[in-house]
């Protein structure tokens, strides 16, 4: 399964991309401990060890790709990838989330992400 929800952001790319790679950044915009650098190759941990996953590529303050799972996959299962896209307008960063090869049993992720990562971020960046 495979899946692209657009949000917008009150910030720049850098901010969002800096916050997103850094584990005092990624815990305070989502709320959940994060350990994670901005590093190609550094595995990294979110939402206190429920996400977990490596950097496979990183374009400073405009994408982000990344080996991606949850505590809930089974074990057989393949990481999935999380491509994050940012393009900043007007002061405003329109981010693009791809999520590929998702379980199919994984359709919850799609609420998951805006629960937990684009309305905690939208807070996050209002401040």
């Amino acid at each position: 399964m495979e899946f692209t929800i657009k949000t917008k952001i009150n910030a720049s790319a850098k901010a969002i991309y800096s916050a997103w790679l850094s584990s005092e950044g990624h815990t305070n915009m989502t709320g959940g401990a994060a350990t994670i650098s901005a590093e190609v190759g550094d595995r990294f941990t979110a939402w206190d060890g429920y996400i977990e996953g490596e950097n496979m590529e990183l374009k400073p303050y405009s994408r982000i790709l990344q080996s991606w799972r949850t505590s809930q996959f089974e074990e057989q299962e393949q990481d999935s990838q999380v491509e994050i896209l940012l393009h900043e307008v007007d002061g405003q960063t329109e981010l693009t989330l791809i999520h590929r090869n998702v379980p199919e049993s994984g359709e919850h992720y799609k609420k998951g992400w805006d629960n937990h990562y684009f309305k905690p971020m939208k807070e996050y960046f209002s401040q």
